[in-house]
């Protein structure tokens, strides 16, 4: 379920043996930490699966969501969820995989990174060390939010991200992360 100016609508769902689905108590708790702050924000939704976080970024006011998954099933389903919220003219959606486009060239900087890839592969670790190594995608004040099962979770020392917050919400750890002050 959305909130925002898009409040009330269900989103279609993907296979869930392809995505991490999360849940609307997680989703919330998200929105309140990142509060009015994503008023005319941009997001980039790495691993989109369904595009609720995205969804309700814009829903919620951010200007601009880049959504990425490398299944056409979840591209199909964020082109529809967009379509049903009618939020289509304020997100692009891409079929590519996400550490390909964190290599590529960079083309805009985003306030809120979001990293919530498939459970027990180590994904979310390797693409904040993609992030920590190509800072051009983020603003200067800008966050990196990782969703991960608590077992997955470990200290890490990069060298331009500092983590500054963790929240657990039962089987949910989402990790806040922002520029080492130089």
């Amino acid at each position: 379920m959305i909130a925002g100016k898009a409040r009330g609508v269900r989103l279609k769902q993907v296979d869930a043996s392809i995505t991490r689905p999360i849940t609307d108590r997680v989703k919330e708790a998200l929105f309140n930490i990142i509060g009015s702050d994503i008023i005319n924000s941009s997001m980039l939704d790495m691993f989109a699966g369904t595009g609720s976080v995205g969804i309700e970024a814009l829903s919620r006011g951010a200007s601009y969501v880049m959504f990425l998954d490398v299944n056409s099933s979840a591209i199909d389903v964020i082109n529809s969820n967009l379509s049903v919220t009618k939020l289509s003219d304020m997100g692009q959606v891409q079929q590519t995989d996400a550490f390909d486009y964190l290599d590529g060239s960079k083309r805009e900087k985003f306030e809120y990174i979001y990293i919530a890839p498939p459970q027990y592969k180590g994904m979310w670790v390797m693409a904040l060390k993609h992030i920590d190594n190509n800072l051009e995608w983020m603003s200067n004040d800008g966050w990196v939010i990782a969703q991960m099962d608590p077992s997955e979770f470990r200290e890490y020392d990069f060298k331009n991200l500092s983590i500054f917050d963790k929240r657990q919400y039962g089987n949910t750890i989402l990790a806040f992360y922002s520029m080492v002050d130089n």
